[in-house]
């Protein structure tokens, strides 16, 4: 908080300059409106530009015609340009128009504005025990002595026994309305954050695809020294705290189980009447699914990113083999214009071998003798009996084009999807052998992608329908 860090800030932060924009109050109730309300992660330029003509000819009617004179389109164009940083003007693989999405450091501005206002209701008490149980989990979490884990284990344990008996004697504790209206307070706060943390992740993302693309456009090494470090960044990325962080927090909402216990407390919740004193925003409501949505569209942002990266080095290792194919051909047309007269004196040029030949010991066969073939005279017995021959044609015939026509019809809305996802849609017919023959396209598909680190669990009903569940690593189908 020095003195030229602020300075730095107040003229290079987009946050800042945000606050102290001229029209301030029209960009924070605008982008407000139509990305943070609604929870909107990226918009079309065409409905962007509608929104914001309703909301300049509202302003217009009440401030005069004067007021804001410049085109949507202008004003959507001056606030993504790299002197402002409002938001981000992109083209998405799919369409040719422009879309905009918010900026992390515009969130982040509009949302320390949203704070400003008077609040109803400020409490402490449930900050502090936040604080207290954070420092107990993080304390109870680095003790390496087990005597002193198994006594904390005891207390709680003596406290929980202590609470149970208080119950079964008729004695319940309710909340006080105040402490209701704390702990929501703080509930809702910590779960909008959450969606602001989701744009911001996105932001980091982006910068640290930015940084090997420059490191890749400077590269002056050989090609497989930097695919290792291109490798190594994404290693960076998904091990980073933020990554391990972003990780821990999707496989905990991608329960079934913790997504209707969400749903069910936040009704419960939101009935009691303290709460509803405090007038709570509806969103709050369903937010767990604004969770998912958020985070299945970051999901999508880092495996498009990865794709992206991927044919930018395809193109590089493309654009190398085309300078390799024009030595040769230079090289071939200097040897055909000395052909009839070769430079006088010694050899002009002697190649020992046209490739160089490696043989290892390993490779050597080792001596296996001949199979000696003993040849017996026998009697052919006619068979006397029937043989049932069903069971040559109960052969299970798997149809991989049917499976690949499944998987395409599955990535047409979508930039991947999971083979959970790809079953929860065309469940398993055949059991084992279609659920193999996707593990066989997946491998031979170079676009697809086997995370040892994260599972999935797939059921499905046999033909004697008995209910089969098998645990995979998890599979990813890429467009």
């Amino acid at each position: 908080m020095d003195f030229a860090t602020l300075d730095t800030l107040r003229h290079q932060h987009p946050a800042w300059r945000l606050l102290v924009a001229d029209h301030a109050p029209l960009i924070a109730s605008f982008l407000h409106r139509s990305f943070l309300e609604a929870n909107a992660r990226s918009l079309p330029q065409r409905e962007l530009v509608l929104k914001l003509e309703d909301h300049l000819h509202t302003l217009r009617e009440r401030l005069g015609e004067a007021a804001f004179p410049r085109a949507a389109t202008a004003y959507l164009d001056d606030w993504a340009e790299d002197g402002r940083g409002w938001l981000r003007k992109f083209y998405p693989p799919d369409t040719d128009e422009p879309h905009f999405d918010l900026t992390s450091a515009a969130e982040r501005a509009i949302r320390w504005l949203s704070q400003l206002a008077d609040r109803s209701f400020v409490g402490t008490e449930s900050r502090l025990r936040t604080v207290f149980a954070l420092l107990e989990q993080m304390t109870d979490g680095t003790e390496v002595d087990p005597k002193a884990r198994l006594a904390e284990l005891e207390r709680r344990k003596a406290d929980i026994e202590a609470e149970m008996a208080q119950v079964r004697a008729g004695h319940v504790e309710l909340m006080d309305e105040a402490a209701l209206k704390d702990r929501f307070q703080q509930m809702a706060d910590t779960a909008l954050g959450l969606l602001s943390d989701f744009r911001e992740l996105e932001h980091g993302f982006r910068e640290l695809d930015r940084v090997v693309r420059e490191r890749i456009a400077t590269w002056e090494g050989t090609q497989g020294e930097l695919l290792e470090t291109v490798l190594s960044e994404h290693d960076a990325i998904s091990g980073s705290d933020q990554g391990r962080s972003f990780r821990a927090f999707w496989d905990f909402l991608m329960s079934p189980t913790r997504q209707e216990e969400l749903t069910r407390k936040l009704e419960r919740v939101f009935a009691l009447p303290a709460v509803q004193a405090l007038k709570p925003d509806p969103r709050l409501l369903r937010i767990h699914f604004d969770w998912l949505e958020t985070g299945e569209h970051t999901q999508r942002t880092v495996a498009r990113l990865s794709e992206q990266l991927r044919r930018y080095l395809d193109d590089r290792a493309w654009l190398e083999n085309r300078r390799i194919m024009q030595l040769l051909r230079g090289v071939e047309q200097h040897a055909l214009a000395v052909r009839h007269q070769p430079p006088p004196g010694r050899a002009f040029m002697v190649i020992d071998e046209p490739s160089p030949s490696v043989e290892l010991p390993l490779e050597r066969p080792l001596f296996s003798p001949p199979v000696r073939l003993r040849m017996a005279d026998a009697d052919v017995l006619e068979a006397s009996e029937d043989v049932p021959a069903e069971a040559l044609f109960a052969q299970a015939f798997i149809d991989k084009e049917r499976l690949r026509e499944t998987i395409r019809h599955a990535l047409q809305t979508r930039e991947q999807v999971s083979l959970a996802e790809v079953l929860h849609e065309a469940p398993l017919q055949q059991g084992l052998a279609e659920l193999v023959a996707y593990l066989d396209l997946a491998s031979d598909d170079r676009t697809a992608l086997f995370e040892d680190s994260r599972t999935q669990t797939l059921t499905w009903t046999d033909a004697r329908g008995r209910a089969r569940r098998i645990t995979l690593p998890l599979v990813l189908f890429h467009r």
